[in-house]
């Protein structure tokens, strides 16, 4: 069976079709059998490749998900519970000391598994965006001592704001106007979340804003400098996210080490553990729900980009508080439902609209 063919001529004239080849005399033919059938085999590859990209993004969501909804769990657990005869969880060093060692195992099987290219990124960058990184999981498990962990985690979504001063003050960026608005959403919800009026909740009753609000603020700066450092990384080096995941954590866990040596805490948690065994299985557990959270979380960015983990990790957030007021009697009134719900209408409409497009 003979193709059919169109042929060209170099003035770019077009000649009818014909049956066979021709060449010389300034023609150029082309071979219509042979293109359509690269096109059907095309779109074929590209509707497999859309349908595994569809499921690789269930898989990351319910990972995500699933991961750091039991991390919530396992976290409130340990660091809110009362042991024995009144006795507390105070040891948040040694909590995030286990947490990272857990994260740095994990990302190191996955950089022998993966094999990604050599990483260049310098250590001091490394040194630098693991204190940052270190700060902000300290001080927000610390804050778990003076605030309930709704308020926490309502706290901690608000990372876009010192994201946002810290890149005027410091790296003179702008922003559209509308992103400005949505973070006015932020602030007026967790203001109206936490503004205790006459009939305050049960679950914020004990306390008015003071060390656990402050150590929520902390926590959050040293988020928004943690993720100027990973900018960085991911822009002039080019970092693997598992590279980053592992150098990070293995910095933390060389400092945490020497914090809970000088501190002593490290031999009053091994006195708790020892009194209390069972901590030491939720700490596990602890520290492998996050591990895996933050491979998801990974994946996540590299195949679909930040907008899709943002949008995901939003979500997951409400949930969570969701589960902490059903399964720990964490109760909010009626006002600090309408303080989350802006919070995260805030949160989204800025992860779908408040960033800048480019050409």
């Amino acid at each position: 069976m003979k193709a059919l063919q169109i042929t060209v001529t170099q003035d770019g004239d077009r000649r009818e079709p014909e049956l066979g080849s021709r060449k010389g005399h300034g023609y150029t033919s082309i071979d219509i059998s042979e293109k359509h059938g690269r096109s059907n085999s095309r779109s074929q590859t590209d509707d497999d490749s859309m349908q595994g990209s569809s499921t690789k993004l269930i898989v990351c969501f319910f990972g995500i998900f699933i991961c750091y909804f039991y991390y919530g769990i396992v976290q409130e657990k340990v660091t809110r519970s009362t042991y024995g005869e009144g006795d507390r969880f105070t040891d948040f060093f040694c909590l995030v000391f286990f947490q990272c060692i857990v994260n740095a195992m994990f990302s190191k099987a996955a950089i022998a598994i993966t094999k990604p290219e050599p990483d260049p990124t310098t250590w001091k960058l490394y040194a630098v965006c693991s204190t940052t990184y270190l700060g902000a999981m300290v001080a927000s498990n610390s804050a778990l001592k003076y605030v309930s962990y709704p308020l926490q985690v309502l706290g901690k979504s608000c990372k876009p704001i010192p994201v946002m001063i810290l890149g005027v003050l410091i790296a003179q960026k702008r922003y559209p106007l509308r992103k400005y608005f949505f973070v006015l959403f932020i602030v007026f919800g967790v203001a109206l979340f936490m503004y205790k009026g006459d009939s305050p909740s049960k679950g914020n009753a004990d306390h008015a804003f003071g060390f656990g609000e402050i150590l929520l603020m902390v926590s959050l700066t040293l988020d928004g400098l943690t993720g100027a450092s990973q900018d960085k990384m991911r822009g002039e080096y080019k970092t693997s996210p598992y590279h980053m995941m592992f150098n990070i954590n293995k910095w933390s866990v060389l400092f945490l080490f020497i914090i809970c040596i000088v501190t002593g805490e490290l031999f009053h948690f091994m006195e708790f553990v020892a009194k209390y065994p069972n901590t030491i299985v939720n700490i596990l557990l602890f520290g492998l729900a996050s591990a895996l959270g933050q491979s998801f979380i990974f994946t996540t960015v590299s195949s679909f980009g930040p907008l899709t983990c943002s949008i995901i990790t939003t979500t997951r957030k409400f949930f969570t508080i969701l589960g902490s007021v059903i399964l720990f009697n964490n109760p909010l009134i009626y006002r600090q439902w309408i303080g989350v719900v802006f919070v995260f209408v805030g949160l989204g409409l800025d992860s779908m609209y408040g960033k800048t497009k480019k050409n």
